[in-house]
């Protein structure tokens, strides 16, 4: 194969590259959660009493009685050592989608000089992180660095082994001396909390007595593309911005559909396997992998957990997921849209909520339009979502996101939710305000004989719904592949928690008419459907019909880019619910806007100049150095009478120049910093400095299939996505 001295020199180490050993197969039982501090592990190692009380905590949301900390802290550093372990981290989620971790050793040094190791019931519930150096959006200036960790322990502590050595970490929430949140997991247990509440009540007026805390549950859905180092290596944009901010496509992409669910290559194979064994290990229950749709893409999916856990071990896996390929001799990609033109990545967030004594409140059942409890809490789902449908996509707001909303492979940008034929039929049976019963869903019949029928599930899917409902559970599908499910987590659960106080309280007051308990029922989801129906959409969300309809005659918002979505957290109505239901305080919403906004700004900066930098000391030197052997050439066949067109030099020209005019414009672009609000800085990002880098683009791809591949400067696309 063809190509530049280093990419020459990448093919050869990957044809060349000796494959891992495999390690021997383990049982699922000995690998499962050995490196967690589980509750049977605390079973094992503490007092009686003292068990019962952190079980209560974890399992009932009892307070923690911080005096049992110095026993529990013991009983967890002797585990951990026994693991290896020789320093812990409390571990928390800064407003960056990155995790962060601080060290400290157990070692003491006592007055004679020798050491024991140590570790008490103070430092395990509080740490102190400087708290001004990570995002705060203005909460703390630069000389205020007092910042806390507190431990959650309704997250398990586990160990992290690198080749390096082990870690014992402890999942903490993240605060400012003052007490705000400068984290993800603060918010999202403050809108477990309310969610709680708020379900409680509505389940106490449909008759239940006996009801334990509800909680949200989660399974994220984690698609990643893997490249080999050798060639990630000499991409300047994957290293630094995580995508390819240049690249022609190759002749065959995914036009085929061949690459979805395909046989999953031995290399791949070998790292999944990997990856699923450390999983395992810290307790994380991966539970399919496959081959997704594009070239070079991957899935790997986690059976549902309760969200807090699903929080952390989503940031977990992302860590695992990328460490390990380093080892295998590959880059992992979270990128939103690392490749232009095959599909991009997400994260789609499978979210309900429930508990032990009523389980799963968003199962329909046999019988959806006799389910009642069902249709009170999917109805409450309807409702949030239309009132705070923004909200959805201010949560899922980044500059990567936007590459792949509304693109073939993701949803629109337009918050809507799809029911299924049976429950959209339910619905408009509450709406003309009588309930007769349900579609049935059909048996399956394949009309082989040898084949078994089954039932069909009530409805099909829709790939292009944002917020589908599919079966007992709702698919947030726009969350990005490398954001946090934090803030997503937080928005849904806050927004059902709105709806289900205005559910309780409509009740309440129906009741306290004397309307009977059905009757009551009835009138509330008809209220409900009647006033926020419009978000319900079963059809075709890519279609130009539907993004005319749904804002012109729906009144849904399109918030295209995340320059338009952004400014919705500083909308009064989105600063009202947070600080009613103490999920967040203006001050703390406010922050988050500044935080998000800032990040959208500096990753299109940083790609601009990138594009700038990449134009011109790679591409243009590459193109020049062409021109002049194919001048050269040309000159010279036409001195001896072999007549050639010079065509194909004019257009390279012709591209190359073009290019070049527009990296000015684009450099200019990148150095204006006058603007009068931070919503004006977005908007320029969005409708000025993304369109000439895209048109830099467009010149430099031509260019790439107009020069000798010989002189091309940079890993191509057949190279990336076919070469493993």
């Amino acid at each position: 194969m063809t190509g530049n001295a280093v990419r020459v020199q990448a093919v050869q180490n990957i044809l060349n590259r000796a494959p891992l050993p495999v390690n021997p197969p383990q049982t699922l039982e000995s690998l499962w959660a050995s490196d967690v501090f589980t509750l049977s592990k605390m079973k094992e190692s503490l007092p009686k009493e003292i068990f019962k009380s952190v079980k209560k905590t974890i399992e009932a949301g009892e307070p923690l009685d911080v005096s049992i900390a110095d026993v529990v802290a013991l009983a967890m550093k002797d585990w951990a050592m026994s693991k290896g372990a020789l320093y812990y981290a409390h571990v928390f989620y800064p407003l960056t989608n990155a995790t962060a971790e601080k060290h400290d050793g157990f070692i003491s040094v006592q007055s004679d000089g020798s050491v024991i190791s140590e570790f008490g019931g103070k430092v395990l519930v509080q740490g102190e992180p400087d708290g001004s150096s990570f995002p705060n959006g203005g909460i703390r200036s630069t000389f205020e660095a007092r910042g806390y960790t507190a431990w959650d322990v309704t997250s398990p502590a586990f160990i992290m082994t690198t080749d390096n050595g082990s870690t014992l970490c402890i999942p903490t929430v993240f605060v400012s001396w003052t007490g705000e949140a400068l984290d993800k997991k603060t918010p999202l247990l403050r809108a477990n909390g309310a969610m709680n509440k708020a379900a409680k009540r509505v389940l106490s007026l449909l008759g239940h007595t006996d009801i334990a805390p509800v909680n949200s549950s989660c399974g994220a859905e984690q698609e990643y593309f893997l490249v080999d180092a050798n060639f990630y290596n000499t991409r300047p944009d994957l290293l630094l911005a995580g995508r390819t901010l240049f690249g022609a496509s190759p002749a065959k992409g995914q036009q085929f559909d061949d690459h979805y669910f395909g046989a999953i290559p031995a290399r791949v194979q070998v790292y999944m396997q990997d990856v699923e064994e450390q999983l395992y290990r810290l307790g994380i229950p991966a539970k399919t992998r496959h081959n997704e749709v594009a070239p070079g893409q991957f899935e790997i999916a986690p059976f549902f957990e309760a969200a807090n856990v699903a929080t952390d071990h989503q940031q977990l896996l992302m860590t695992v997921l990328k460490n390990t390929a380093k080892k295998h001799g590959l880059a992992c990609l979270l990128h939103e849209k690392p490749f232009k033109g095959i599909n991009g990545s997400g994260k789609h967030v499978n979210w309900s909520v429930g508990n032990s004594t009523q389980g799963n409140l968003l199962d329909p059942g046999n019988t959806p339009h006799s389910n009642s409890q069902f249709l009170i809490f999917c109805g409450a789902v309807i409702r949030g979502v239309h009132k705070y449908g923004p909200l959805l996509r201010a949560a899922i707001a980044t500059a990567s996101n936007d590459h792949r909303l509304g693109a073939n492979e993701a949803p629109p940008a337009i918050m809507s939710v799809y029911l299924g034929t049976q429950l959209d039929n339910v619905f408009e049976q509450i709406s003309k305000g009588e309930i007769t019963g349900s579609l049935n869903a059909g048996v399956m019949d394949f009309g082989i004989n040898t084949l078994p029928t089954f039932n069909k599930d009530a409805g099909d899917r829709n790939r292009t719904s944002p917020f589908a409902f599919t079966g007992n559970r709702f698919e947030f599908r726009a969350v990005g592949s490398g954001q946090s499910v934090a803030g997503p987590l937080v928005a849904m659960n806050t927004m059902l928690a709105e709806s289900l106080n205005w559910v309780a309280d409509t009740m309440e007051a129906k009741l306290a008419a004397g309307t009977s308990l059905d009757e009551t029922i009835l009138s509330t989801l008809k209220e409900i459907i009647d006033n926020h129906g419009a978000v319900v959409f079963g059809g075709n969300g890519y279609s130009a019909e539907w993004h005319k309809m749904a804002v012109e005659e729906r009144g849904l918002l399109n918030l295209r880019t995340a320059a338009d979505a952004l400014p919705v957290l500083k909308e009064a109505y989105i600063e009202e619910l947070f600080d009613k239901l103490g999920v967040l305080s203006p001050v703390e919403l406010a922050s988050r806007f500044e935080i998000y906004a800032e990040q959208y700004i500096l990753a299109i900066e940083v790609e601009a100049k990138l594009v700038v930098s990449m134009a011109k000391t790679g591409i243009y030197p590459a193109v020049m150095k062409y021109l002049a052997e194919l001048s050269g050439t040309i000159s010279s066949l036409n001195s001896n009478g072999v007549i050639v067109s010079n065509e194909c030099l004019t257009k390279i020209t012709a591209l190359l120049n073009s290019m070049m005019e527009t990296v000015g414009k684009l450099s200019a672009a990148i150095s204006k910093h006058d603007f009068e609000t931070i919503e004006d800085h977005l908007q320029f990002c969005a409708k000025t400095i993304r369109p000439l880098m895209d048109e830099v683009r467009q010149y430099a791809d031509g260019l790439e299939m107009e020069v000798s591949d010989e002189l091309w400067p940079f890993p191509t696309y057949q190279e990336m996505l076919f070469i493993k």
